[in-house]
């Protein structure tokens, strides 16, 4: 079984609440769930999530939409995966963040591919990055993970859950997915407020007429408004 874990709280440095915040008159972690439904390789789907009192209002709207979610540590996320995946027992797990609002069910499922294909330990687009920041899969099997977890992690690779896997190259087989053109240089990611505007002039520009628009009619809208280009930092 493959599971999609995605990690989320509303207490972002940054921008504090951002994932509860409108995008097309939902709130912006319905809308990436929406998006992550579409893939056809996931079979199950769990937002993980604090007991922090901060991600009460984030439970009730997922609980609301029967959302899967579970709670744990707010700052070990690695742990919060644990409790996940302890219940589900996947045998792969896809790794993805709540601040990805664009994310586009054909590049997850090319990510899951070549990680069923290859049989790395770890696959990603992050390691040679080519897509735009805001499309970052990641895939492990629960091996894996389990292997990880047995590390003596610290606590930043507690926090970032994978930071432990690509800092050991030599102890896990990595795999890079990567496309060309490459487009590194392109931030749909949200962590600032000019970023969440971003994102909603997208939807505005595109959701109506094809709610299953991807990374190609997201670049053909920049080409065609090139103002509303954001640029990674």
């Amino acid at each position: 079984m493959i599971l999609a874990i995605v990690q989320a709280r509303c207490s972002s440095s940054r921008l504090p609440g951002k994932v509860l915040a409108p995008v097309a008159g939902q709130p912006m972690i319905l809308r990436q769930v929406e998006r992550l439904r579409r893939s056809r390789l996931i079979d199950e789907l769990v937002i993980a999530t604090s007991v922090d009192p901060s991600d009460d209002d984030l439970v009730d709207v997922l609980t609301t939409e029967g959302v899967a979610v579970r709670r744990g540590s707010l700052e070990d996320v690695a742990s919060r995966f644990a409790v996940v995946i302890e219940e589900w027992e996947p045998t792969t797990i896809v790794r993805l963040t709540a601040d990805c609002p664009l994310a586009d069910p054909e590049v997850i499922d090319r990510v899951i591919g070549e990680h069923l294909d290859t049989g790395a330990d770890y696959t990603s687009n992050v390691i040679e990055r080519t897509y735009p920041r805001g499309l970052d899969v990641e895939c492990l099997g629960s091996g894996t993970f389990a292997t990880l977890m047995r590390l003596p992690l610290t606590l930043e690779e507690r926090e970032h859950v994978t930071l432990g896997i690509y800092h050991r190259p030599e102890a896990f087989a990595l795999h890079s997915v990567t496309q060309s053109p490459d487009r590194s240089h392109l931030r749909w990611t949200v962590d600032l407020k000019e970023d969440l505007d971003f994102v909603c002039a997208v939807y505005e520009a595109l959701y109506d007429d094809d709610p299953r628009f991807g990374q190609d009619e997201v670049v053909a809208l920049l080409d065609r408004q090139p103002n509303l280009v954001r640029l990674d930092f």
